[in-house]
């Protein structure tokens, strides 16, 4: 059995026309999904609370993060690069994670209070 001498043959990297495009297509579809979160979300009791608002700024955060890794690996001169800079992106998600729990208990906490108050 013969092995490829070049498995990678054939993969190249898109052109950052296709890049630009394909970030745009993603960007309009972020832009929906915002948008009917948005609606949704004001329909539920926390919708008049600072969670929604954290939610929405969480979810934004992390997307744009995970774009502009994806952004940074196309860029990438080697391998040793591609290493570095998803050690990096892991590494700051795993520290938005923490501070993003807390965040979300603080706001969850206040809109439960809230409701409790509101209903009496």
């Amino acid at each position: 059995m013969a092995k490829d001498q070049k498995p990678f043959k054939g993969l190249e990297a898109p052109s950052e026309e296709t890049l630009e495009k394909t970030m745009k297509q993603v960007e309009g579809v972020l832009d929906n999904y915002f948008s009917w979160i948005q609606k949704t979300m004001a329909t539920t009791p926390w919708g008049k609370t600072d969670l929604v608002e954290k939610y929405r700024n969480y979810t934004e955060h992390n997307i744009a993060s995970a774009l502009d890794c994806v952004h940074k690996l196309s860029q990438a001169k080697d391998l040793q690069d591609v290493f570095r800079i998803q050690s990096e992106f892991v590494e700051s998600q795993m520290s938005a994670v923490a501070d993003q729990t807390r965040g979300l208990s603080e706001g969850y906490m206040k809109a439960l209070t809230l409701a409790m108050t509101s209903s009496r």
